[in-house]
């Protein structure tokens, strides 16, 4: 069975293509679940308007069910709570900030 590591270290190859740094450090995800082989992803853009929107989650669920073991993936974008830049990691700060 897929853990949700391996989903995390996938999803640190996805990221948004107006800003270098992968989903998980810019804080997007919300949730991860995962029932036997399917992946359910709960996150959110930087901004609800963002024309990349598509891609990304395309992306994501892409990558996602190219584990071994996970059957389908889905990937869920919600609004609430709003992204803002507080939930981006401090190593991904410290690297805008360079």
């Amino acid at each position: 069975m897929v853990t949700k590591e391996e989903v995390i270290e996938v999803l640190k190859s996805c990221y948004d293509p107006e800003i270098p740094i992968n989903i998980i450090d810019l804080g997007l995800v919300y949730g991860i679940e995962i029932k036997e082989d399917r992946v359910h992803i709960k996150m959110t853009l930087t901004a609800p308007g963002c024309p990349m929107g598509g891609l990304i989650a395309e992306d994501v669920k892409r990558k996602v069910e190219a584990i071994k073991g996970v059957k389908e993936a889905e990937v869920e974008l919600v609004w609430e709570p709003p992204w803002t830049p507080d939930r981006i990691s401090e190593d991904a700060m410290r690297k805008i900030t360079e």
